[in-house]
């Protein structure tokens, strides 16, 4: 991927009930081809740190971005109760972000970390407009990756696991003590790119400045999950996925084999991309080959006929 993120070809703000969700489109969406719509993860994350995948627009698939309601340029509501952070509410927001656009009908998703997991569930309810998915670096189960990060952390030096530990009991996760602590697993498991790359750092800061819905579904980091996620899952819903389905993580990834395996196992048309030299950000360790990645799979959707179909149909409807 480009180091300079392509630049966008038109922003805006999608109305949402009283809010509003900010996104930008790299690309033309009349091309014809299905954009790929970017899911990024938190939840309480910003696009920022995903915004390399511009470089599929340069293999003329158009790319949209979003920021999901809390967050970075979407309306934010710091006072708001913890229960108004739902699934649902950001399933209802994607559903809306795609009726926007005017794209409901032709569209391919991406979801990272939880946004793959708000993808699967998107997914599972057979949208007519769905032409294929990526899931990447994402638990299938939340119950199973807390059981992973258990596992994670017990491989952190003891002194780590000591400082971490102390910080969780005393409720004093936001010392920098404990932020010290922290990164030592983030630097294995996270993103092992050091320094961190800029995008990385704006997404990281964007949830620091306003850690709304990530403390509120999430918890205070990636291993002390203790929100109210901390009991969802979506492999019930896997078998329902019909469309292409393209997996990937990294060999060092936080979100381990283990949390990703009921993906592969249950979703009936399905392959797994592993990234040897990478932990939870694959797009950023692994640039070159992210991308060749993905622009193969979505070749391979091109492939199969169903785009070029429904482009001659859209075609013949104008016509």
């Amino acid at each position: 991927m480009p180091a300079t993120p392509t630049a966008p070809t038109t922003k805006g703000s999608a109305p949402f009930g009283a809010y509003k969700t900010w996104y930008r489109v790299t690309g033309d969406l009349r091309c014809g081809l299905p954009p790929v719509v970017v899911l990024h993860g938190g939840p309480g994350s910003t696009h920022d740190y995903l915004l390399g995948m511009t470089a599929l627009a340069e293999a003329g698939w158009p790319v949209v971005h979003y920021d999901q309601l809390g967050n970075g340029g979407s309306t934010r509501l710091p006072d708001s109760p913890v229960d108004f952070w739902t699934v649902q509410l950001f399933r209802d927001e994607l559903d809306n972000l795609l009726r926007h656009l005017g794209v409901a009908d032709n569209y391919v998703l991406f979801g990272q970390s939880w946004g793959g997991m708000l993808s699967a569930a998107h997914a599972a309810d057979r949208p007519a407009g769905l032409r294929g998915l990526v899931i990447a670096n994402s638990p299938a189960s939340m119950p199973l990756w807390l059981q992973e990060m258990k596992v994670l952390r017990e491989q952190l030096p003891p002194e780590v696991q000591a400082t971490l530990l102390r910080h969780e009991a005393a409720g004093t996760t936001d010392t920098d003590e404990y932020f010290a602590a922290m990164r030592v697993f983030y630097d294995r498991h996270v993103c092992r790119v050091l320094p961190w790359p800029k995008e990385y750092l704006a997404t990281f800061m964007e949830i620091n400045d306003d850690p709304t819905v990530y403390h509120a579904m999430n918890g205070p980091n990636e291993f002390h999950v203790i929100g109210s996620l901390r009991d969802w899952s979506v492999e019930d819903l896997l078998p329902r996925i019909e469309v292409p389905t393209l997996l990937i993580s990294g060999r060092y990834d936080e979100a381990t084999p283990a949390t990703v395996q009921p993906y592969f196992d249950r979703i009936p048309n399905v392959r797994w991309e592993i990234f040897e030299d990478s932990s939870h950000m694959p797009h950023i360790e692994e640039p070159e080959r992210f991308t060749s990645v993905l622009v193969g799979f979505l070749d391979e959707l091109k492939k199969l006929g169903t785009i070029q179909e429904l482009n001659d149909l859209q075609e013949g409807a104008r016509g």
